[in-house]
């Protein structure tokens, strides 16, 4: 009887090597894919529920859901419909995942992967949210009809895309996003409001120059976003925008009545679009608390949940920190740290 071949145990050893160095390939590929499509940073910190009981939901970073509510902010400024925000919405979430990303096929960039080669702009443009975002409407609005296409439809005319189909398939969470971030629906997003280590600046007037960028100057109130108390000029020519050398909270005026605009939102859904603005950037801006309409975001409180504020006997009201707050509709209150 022949003796086994000595080659056989180290062939099956090679084997296991190679069948263990796939496996830690295939987890690396892994992590690799869900980090790209959540964004990376660990937990998801955002939320966005259905005002209706139907249980939807749709969770996301800091990151994404500061990109997502520039997105909605540029085109209501631009005096867009939330059906125009809804299709913007998606077609962020399938071209980048809502991350401002800086690669792509062949030199797409950004959240909506457009090519400086085909006319997007720079480079330095296309990897600026606000900038790619209405570039994005502004192509969107050529479009004949666009509110009464298939999404999928409209986003690829705009997108010129090699899977045109993949933008519908994103629809039911874009138009859940697009309904909180255009204060359609009240109290819907949440954030745990984590401060991100950021080398960009904070504090109010960096929360200013931030509503000044996705609104536009013109879009504010003529009565201007108040920081703290004595007035300083604004950078822009505009006097739509103050700031103020001292105090931490940022007053953006939302006027108490029923007047709607020119895409039919009234000015109670204008000051919900700003409120959770402000929630969605609150960990970029370091943002501690928002308070409208009697409700109160509260940084790392409760989930980031919207609370009712409690009556202080003095017609305003106070938070569950004993800090008081703006309970009309008059105003959005932004409380920002450091």
């Amino acid at each position: 009887m022949s003796e086994p071949s000595p080659t056989r145990p180290k062939r099956r050893g090679r084997l296991f090597r190679y069948a263990a160095a796939l496996l830690v390939l295939c987890g690396v590929a892994a992590y690799l894919v869900v980090q790209y499509v959540t964004g990376g940073g660990g937990a998801r910190g955002c939320t966005v529920v259905s005002p209706s009981d139907d249980g939807a939901s749709y969770e996301f970073t800091p990151e994404q859901a500061a990109n997502a509510a520039t997105i909605a902010a540029v085109g209501t400024g631009r005096g867009m419909p939330e059906r125009a925000v809804t299709i913007a919405l998606a077609t962020a979430i399938q071209e980048s995942g809502l991350r401002n990303i800086e690669h792509g096929d062949r030199d797409s960039l950004g959240l909506f992967q457009q090519r400086p080669s085909q006319g997007w702009g720079t480079e330095r443009q296309i990897m600026d949210p606000a900038y790619a975002a209405g570039i994005f409407y502004a192509h969107l609005a050529r479009v004949p009809d666009y509110t009464d296409l298939p999404l999928t439809v409209a986003a690829q005319r705009v997108q010129r895309s090699g899977y045109p189909e993949a933008y519908a398939k994103h629809e039911q969470d874009a138009t859940l996003l697009a309904a909180a971030l255009t204060g359609r629906a009240a109290a819907t997003l949440t954030c745990d409001g984590r401060p991100q280590r950021t080398t960009s600046a904070t504090g109010p007037d960096a929360v200013r120059a931030a509503l000044v960028r996705d609104f536009g100057r013109d879009a504010l109130q003529e009565t201007g976003a108040v920081v703290g108390g004595t007035p300083v000029p604004s950078p822009s020519p505009s006097p739509s925008v103050t700031a103020t050398a001292r105090g931490r909270t940022v007053t953006v005026p939302v006027p108490d009545g029923t007047k709607t605009d020119a895409t039919g939102r009234g000015e109670r859904e204008r000051g919900w679009q700003l409120a959770q603005w402000a929630v969605a950037h609150s960990s970029a801006l370091h943002i501690e608390r928002v308070a409208y309409a009697g409700r109160v975001w509260t940084a790392g409180s409760d989930g980031g949940e919207w609370r009712t504020a409690g009556s202080d006997g003095a017609g305003g009201a106070q938070s569950s920190a004993g800090q008081s707050v703006e309970t009309s509709v008059g105003s959005v209150r932004i409380v920002a740290g450091q």
